[in-house]
């Protein structure tokens, strides 16, 4: 596989440095300590080198343009052989440089599974249609290969808490499944099946797994996107908040999530202080505090020793002139991002946001018609970015990649992605 150490002595590609926002603080010995010897000895032969990341000057220097590249996508691909996952790997990162993109966020582990050969969770179903069956290759090794061959950066895209979505996804869980393995660990809700965010066990089982992938893999970051509590519901960790002697349960939530999100940063840290760790929340910032129990303030503003993240990237999915049936704006584009870039933040911590690709002409799934038309356009995403440019924003990232290049009747996708790589650098 393409681990870790291989990849300290190779040239650094052209973008990377620029993009990486300070350089965290130092992590205890112990941790490191713990972290290490967590982790189950094997996963250790040695690869053949990657290629040599090949610089690309047309990339704007410090600007973050990312795509995340979900389990939705990896549907799509072939997995039945190395060589087809190959291709089908290859044409990914072609397209995504063709935009003009300089990093790819790859969900690796989507379910509590993972798309690379680990000790830790079993593999995901998506390789071979049944979790835990070994596909024969190592599909996160392949997409590294294939990014960096091309100067592109990939970010291990990690759900810390999600085990299951629904009753059919995944359809079979396997029998190491941690629902199966230490079903103490897991809630759920409705058909879905989570990690517990208050059971330590569990989340300490999380950041081993991000120790795991930075030891073991050459990925130029790891990337949180907003699973976090799944439910507001009281019930899920009653006992422990009763255990506890505090009395503020949101405060108490917020407390448990910031810290498995800062020992999971201190842990990237620990195997490469250049590597990155960012999360993306939601997109409406009173949701993230209050009912996924994201503590905004101490994420955005903690540098140095007491960092949690490099960057945040809220996902804002709105269009220009969004309007809620109430009336309120708040969530229009040009509204909610003006609100984020308001929040106090340190030097530090870089601020990216999210992009809806998949609502380009086919509206925004809005509380009426008003913001509808304001996606119909080939050039709406290119509109976002340029405006967040001009507002100081550090970069940007689309969802989903495949809407990108949709066919459908009206032709939006080849429009936007004329507009997105027309745009001067």
């Amino acid at each position: 596989m393409t681990q870790r150490r291989r990849n300290r002595h190779r040239k650094r590609r052209v973008g990377r440095r620029a993009f990486l926002i300070g350089l965290g603080g130092s992590v205890s010995a112990a941790l490191t300590y713990y972290l290490l010897r967590s982790i189950p000895a094997g996963n250790n032969a040695e690869p053949a080198p990657s290629p040599q990341a090949a610089p690309n000057p047309a990339l704007p220097s410090g600007e973050w343009r990312a795509v995340w590249v979900s389990y939705l996508e990896f549907a799509e691909m072939d997995f039945s052989s190395e060589s087809a996952f190959r291709a089908d790997a290859a044409a990914l990162m072609d397209n995504c440089l063709s935009l003009g993109l300089n990093t790819v966020i790859a969900q690796v582990r989507p379910f509590g599974d993972a798309l690379y050969r680990s000790s830790l969770f079993p593999w995901s179903h998506l390789c071979t249609g049944v979790q835990g069956q070994d596909p024969g290759f190592d599909p996160l090794d392949v997409l590294l290969t294939e990014a960096h061959a091309r100067g592109l950066s990939l970010e291990a895209w990690v759900n810390p808490y999600r085990l299951r979505s629904s009753a059919s996804m995944p359809p079979v869980l396997a029998e190491s499944s941690l629902l199966n393995a230490h079903p103490e660990w897991v809630c759920t809700v409705n058909e879905g099946a989570y990690l517990n965010p208050a059971i330590p066990e569990a989340a300490d089982y999380v950041v081993q797994g991000v120790a795991e992938l930075v030891q073991n893999y050459a990925v130029d970051g790891i990337h949180f996107d907003d699973y976090f509590y799944p439910t507001t519901d009281p019930s899920i960790d009653a006992a422990q908040f009763a255990a506890s002697g505090e009395t503020d349960l949101t405060a108490w939530r917020r407390a448990n999530v910031t810290r498995l999100v800062k020992a999971a940063h201190d842990a990237v840290k620990a195997a490469d202080p250049t590597l990155r760790f960012g999360v993306s929340p939601q997109g409406n910032p009173d949701n993230d505090r209050n009912e996924q129990y994201t503590d905004l303030s101490v994420w955005l503003t903690a540098s140095g020793a007491d960092a949690v993240v490099d960057y945040l990237c809220p996902q804002i999915y709105w269009g220009y002139g969004y309007t809620l049936s109430s009336g309120s704006t708040r969530f229009a584009f040009e509204n909610i991002t003006a609100e984020w870039l308001a929040l106090p933040r340190a030097e530090s911590t870089a601020l990216y946001f999210g992009l809806g690709a998949y609502r380009v002409g086919v509206g925004d799934g809005g509380a009426n018609a008003d913001s509808v038309s304001q996606w119909c356009t080939g050039s709406a995403l290119a509109r976002q970015v340029t405006d967040l440019r001009s507002a100081g924003a550090g970069g940007w990232a689309l969802y989903r990649y495949g809407s990108l290049f949709r066919s459908d009747e009206s032709g939006l996708a080849a429009a936007e992605r004329a507009a997105l790589t027309a745009l001067d650098g």
